[in-house]
């Protein structure tokens, strides 16, 4: 095991919930407060940070916290420390705490604040409710001798490419002969300076997310043997790592509304929820978005959603969906409080296996502002 500072812990979590993620104008996201160029033991997983959260990394000897609200939201006009906000920001400071925010990238992120929920309510065969990301898909050709070719194909599929679905190190190869002339300078590494060359060729192609071109291309430059290799790379017109806000499943058996909104306290732990709509009816199809998910109303119903579970509805956007006839259920915005305990295993198990020693404390700090009487 090694130890590790906060830049390579972040590193690691920007792995898995990267900041590209982020599907709100000007989501405040990464490092809030403090510095990660620094040794980290211990780390504070939190869906808020308040001065009681803050306490708790004092008290239990974290040197980062990773929150999925902002502790910093909006521009700051100033750092009065005589205002809560001043008053927790110097709290952090003074005790060397970090505080880095993962917020709309973590909602959308495979295994993120959505896929958590809808773990929590046994959802099957799920979906993305809205997408908000997609690579572009690019095709890769490259001319190199037969001899070479396999580790050409093993260069490139280390690097990433020919992922196709659940398959990896796909490529396709055609056979062909290449021709060249070396001029007075070159350096061949096949024929001779002045002289037409013919070489028995293949032609390797595979297909890549625009995101890892550079990396694909450097690991293809490394093992070709040719001084100017010749290759295209082409633009296809099909997307790949396609993401989204929100999730869509099947329960894994039909309740009434009535019945649902139980399952819905039960398993996700809140006192009470608000309903919209016929209590008897029944539900099979549900749509969430954890947090605040009004404007997303018309894309559960596009989906085919016999129930909409989202936080912070507003009045007059359940009176839309009740015209819809599209049935709410609130559970509160808290509800996105499933993060602590899922961010904490993943990332646990991700150091792990990097060996890097490092503790993920879950916090056990209540921040529902709402009492329910």
């Amino acid at each position: 095991m090694k130890m590790v500072n906060g830049q390579e812990i972040i590193q690691l979590f920007e792995s898995w919930s990267p900041k590209k993620l982020a599907c709100m104008d000007n989501d405040p996201i990464g490092l809030a407060i403090g510095t990660l160029n620094k040794p980290v033991n211990k780390v504070l997983v939190t869906l808020d940070v308040n001065e009681d959260v803050a306490d708790e990394a004092i008290a239990q000897g974290c040197e980062l916290i990773i929150a999925h609200h902002p502790p910093i939201f909006r521009r700051l006009a100033n750092i009065r420390t005589d205002h809560p906000a001043g008053s927790l920001y110097e709290k952090l400071l003074k005790n060397d705490i970090a505080v880095y925010a993962a917020h709309t990238n973590l909602d959308v992120a495979e295994g993120g604040v959505n896929d958590l929920l809808a773990d929590a309510l046994q959802l099957e065969n799920r979906s993305i409710l809205e997408e908000t990301y997609a690579e572009d898909l690019l095709k890769l050709a490259v001319f190199i001798p037969t001899a070479n070719a396999e580790d050409l194909r093993e260069a490139l599929a280390k690097a990433g490419a020919g992922r196709i679905g659940d398959y990896e190190a796909c490529s396709y190869t055609t056979m062909g002969e290449g021709r060249f002339r070396a001029l007075t300078h070159a350096n061949p590494y096949v024929g001779s300076i002045g002289e037409t060359h013919v070489e028995e060729e293949v032609k390797v192609e595979v297909v890549l997310p625009e995101s890892i071109k550079n990396r694909v291309l450097k690991a293809m430059l490394h093992v070709h043997p040719y001084e100017e290799p010749a290759y295209d790379i082409i633009r296809l017109d099909q997307q790949t790592n396609v993401m989204g806000l929100g999730r869509v499943g099947n329960l894994r058996q039909e309740l009434s509304l009535h019945d649902f909104a139980q399952f819905v306290k039960q398993q996700l732990d809140v006192p009470a929820v608000r309903v919209v709509g016929d209590l008897q009816s029944k539900v099979k199809k549900v749509a969430l978005v954890g947090g605040d998910g009004n404007k997303y109303i018309y894309a559960a119903k596009r989906a085919g959603a016999d129930v909409f579970l989202t936080g912070d509805m507003y009045f007059h956007t359940a009176q839309d969906a009740q015209a819809l006839g599209l049935q709410i259920v609130d559970p509160g915005h808290h509800v996105e409080k499933v993060m602590i305990a899922g961010v904490a295993k993943k990332m646990a198990k991700m150091c792990e296996d990097k060996k890097y020693t490092v503790e993920f404390v879950q916090s056990t700090i209540h921040t529902e502002p709402f009492l329910f009487v």
